[in-house]
């Protein structure tokens, strides 16, 4: 364990700290950040395809009539006459090209791909947004759970305190002869189960701790939390239960991750469906070559060529090229149906998933409604319940101490106040705790922290 901190760790600091250190947050920050820089990557497919080339070669050009096809393009080009004999005459040769591909037109589908990046950084910015709000619903149930068992501890301790005062008294009482000596039994009894009841509670509270440090991604360590929460109740309580109106729910992070997930499947479907149409596409190739052999070689003579190297690679002959290019592959009409169909499927499926989400969302509300009405009725019943318990314990520790009542009796009370003292802590926290479930329910977080 470390040291506690200096000040009070308010809920607002916790849900700060563990937004800025949980690592699945960062961590679909990047898949966020990455599927933004996608869209520039998308769009920048589309650009004109330059490609500049130079190449040197040293070889022969003995060329033959007849058919031949370059398998997975293993080729090379080597243009010369077919000469009557094979002969090994080697010189150098030099090719130099700028070539440029433009798919000018894609009929769509450069839109549908571009359309579709931007619904992945939809859905990736959806997805961190309920990782978000999802941990700090956790962060906050684990502070307000963290609380509620510090306050069980302090009831425990004072439980603990009266096991003991009440200790003295009977044994006090016994020594001198006016109580029955197995009173003093019953209460080293008592002591002893108090003192067992706040080795629970403090375990209890350091497992909370360790939740909570855990959930904000910090070292486990004994936290002093605002205790704001047990001593106030949110600034409006009701006692009736509101109609849950099919529109509060629109705007639920998990509900928009549903949603996105949607647009991001019906994105796919509009992009595949796009593979189907043509492309015009524009070329132009600018080339200019060298070569070590003559224009009249293999007319006049074999020995019309050079082997130096400079003769071989400077420019001689240019051309250039330009044109349009309209390609259409036509069995991608068979394909592509297929491929839309399988995602038409699965769009619908995930609508089924949003529907049933949605429809759970909404029974969790009204079971959120109730359960604020239970939590209410709760809060106001339990004072009611401790006073009671209280004054019977007042009442029975005095009559015991003037020989007017039995140790049974006033065992009785002093479990009576230490259930009662536990319904009061457990009161002020199960309201704040159905806030919360509400609050998380909706999807709307600022319902719980605004009344606070």
């Amino acid at each position: 364990m470390v040291m506690a901190q200096a000040r009070p760790l308010t809920l607002q600091d916790a849900l700060q700290t563990g937004l800025n250190n949980y690592q699945s947050i960062k961590a679909k920050e990047n898949y966020a950040k990455s599927a933004n820089e996608n869209i520039s990557a998308v769009r920048r497919e589309f650009l004109p395809d330059l490609n500049l080339s130079a190449q040197n070669s040293y070889g022969t050009v003995n060329g033959q009539n007849g058919p031949v096809w370059a398998y997975k393009g293993w080729s090379t080009g080597a243009s010369g006459p077919a000469l009557p004999a094979q002969n090994w005459n080697a010189a150098f040769g030099g090719l130099y090209l700028a070539n440029i591909s433009w798919d000018v037109v894609t009929f769509g589908r450069r839109t549908a791909k571009v359309g579709l990046a931007k619904e992945q950084l939809h859905n990736s910015t959806a997805d961190l947004e309920q990782e978000k709000f999802e941990q700090q619903v956790k962060i906050a149930g684990a502070y307000l759970n963290l609380l509620a068992a510090q306050r069980l501890r302090g009831s425990m301790v004072s439980n603990l305190q009266r096991a003991k005062e009440l200790q003295r008294l009977i044994v006090s009482r016994a020594l001198n002869g006016l109580s029955a000596g197995v009173d003093s039994s019953i209460a080293n009894a008592e002591v002893s189960k108090a003192q067992l009841t706040l080795i629970d509670a403090v375990n209890f509270e350091q497992v909370q701790g360790n939740k909570l440090a855990e959930m904000m991604d910090v070292p486990p360590q004994e936290f002093t939390l605002d205790t704001s929460f047990v001593t106030r109740v949110p600034k409006e309580l009701t006692e009736t239960a509101t109609t849950a109106d099919s529109t509060t729910l629109k705007q639920q992070p998990l509900l928009k991750l549903f949603s996105s997930r949607i647009s991001l499947s019906e994105a796919s479907q509009q992009f595949i469906s796009k593979n189907v149409m043509p492309r015009l596409s524009f070329m132009g190739v600018m080339q200019t070559r060298g070569s070590g052999f003559s224009s009249d070689y293999g007319i006049t003579g074999l020995d019309h060529y050079s082997q130096g190297y400079w003769d071989g690679i400077h420019p001689t002959r240019s051309n250039y090229l330009v044109g349009l290019n309209l390609s259409w592959t036509v069995t991608d009409l068979w394909r592509t149906h297929a491929q839309v169909a399988r995602q038409h499927y699965t769009t619908e499926g995930l609508k089924h998933e949003y529907n049933q989400t949605y429809h759970r969302l909404q029974q969790q509300l009204q079971l959120a409604e109730q359960q604020m009405i239970n939590a209410v009725k709760k809060y106001r019943e339990a004072p009611i319940g401790l006073k009671a318990a209280s004054d019977a314990f007042l009442q029975k520790s005095t009559l015991y101490e003037n020989g007017l009542s039995n140790i049974a009796d006033l065992s009785q009370a002093l479990y009576n106040i230490n259930r009662a003292e536990t319904d009061r802590d457990i009161a002020y926290n199960g309201i704040w705790q159905a806030v919360l479930y509400k609050a998380a329910t909706i999807g709307d977080l600022q319902l719980f922290l605004n009344s606070y």
